[in-house]
């Protein structure tokens, strides 16, 4: 629960569009549960203490750079382009994008764009044009309003976008030139609520909340039986976060080992527990761990 006054909630803002489903997932599996009603912009939070409204990602920031909002989520892309005056509490690592110039194959020169005058068009003019001036092109930027994609070749010679696959950009027949940054979604916090020790205690809390699901993602809970003279040697290839649990088998026939393991180095962890005499290896998936 976070320790806040009733009469002063922390307002949480929610995105709306690509990031959403996400976020909504994230915050489910921290046990915060959000219920949609006719307002279906200012969902009820299960978790007490906090307001939730839901807003497009830009105008996210731009909420919380005046402070009618205390924290929210967000592209890093987006905090670069908009330049708002906020502080990154979590990146959650979800839904990565790389931010791209692209083009028509036809038109590049080894992979590059060509020395000549150019029509650039993007969402992102701060970060365009900050990027035309370091490539040293020569280039017009033209904004876009969505469906960047569709600009080249008639009404435009370049884009810049973000791009997760790629397989837009394929469809419409555009190569990468240039990787300007990568970002993805992350929980961001106007800096005066960092000022206030109780609202800095219910972000922490939050902050903690979200962690421990992000953190439990890239874990598996491994259990192993393993006998007395092996014991150590078990131990010593487990990649715990600290020390493994361990608990007698009935009769003395050894021991039950318990870690939490990274999840992408399960398989080999798995063979070299069954080449030490590991056995009656157990996985399951914790929801949430929190250190």
């Amino acid at each position: 629960m976070l320790t806040r006054a009733a009469l002063a909630p922390l307002r949480l803002a929610l995105p709306k569009g690509r990031m959403q489903e996400a976020v909504f997932s994230l915050l489910a599996d921290a046990g915060i549960h959000l219920r949609f009603g006719p307002r279906d912009y200012r969902p009820a939070v299960s978790l007490p203490g906090l307001e939730a409204k839901v807003l497009k990602p830009q105008n996210i920031l731009e909420m919380l750079h005046i402070g009618s909002r205390d924290v929210g989520f967000a592209g890093a892309d987006w905090v670069a382009e908009l330049a708002v005056n906020v502080v990154e509490l979590l990146d959650t690592g979800l839904d990565p994008v790389t931010l791209v110039a692209a083009a028509p194959a036809e038109i590049l020169v080894d992979g590059r764009l060509p020395q000549r005058p150019l029509v650039i068009a993007s969402e992102y003019e701060r970060l365009t044009t900050a990027w035309i001036r370091t490539a040293g092109l020569e280039a017009r930027f033209v904004r876009s309003y969505g469906a960047t994609e569709v600009f080249p070749p008639e009404d435009a010679d370049c884009i810049v976008d973000n791009a997760a696959t790629g397989s837009t950009l394929r469809a419409n027949g555009l190569e990468i030139a240039a990787e300007l940054m990568s970002s993805s979604t992350r929980l961001y916090a106007n800096p005066t609520v960092l000022d206030d020790p109780a609202r800095r205690d219910a972000v922490a809390q939050l902050v903690t909340l979200l962690r421990s699901v992000l953190d439990a993602r890239q874990r598996v809970m491994l259990e192993v039986n393993v006998p007395a003279d092996r014991l150590e040697a078990v131990v010593a290839i487990l990649p715990c976060m600290r020390e493994p649990t361990i608990a007698p088998l009935h009769g003395s026939a050894g021991y039950a080992v318990k870690a939490a393991v990274p999840r992408d180095r399960l398989p080999s962890v798995i063979t070299e527990l069954k080449a030490h005499g590991g056995t009656d290896v157990v996985v399951t998936a914790p929801s949430q761990i929190v250190p």
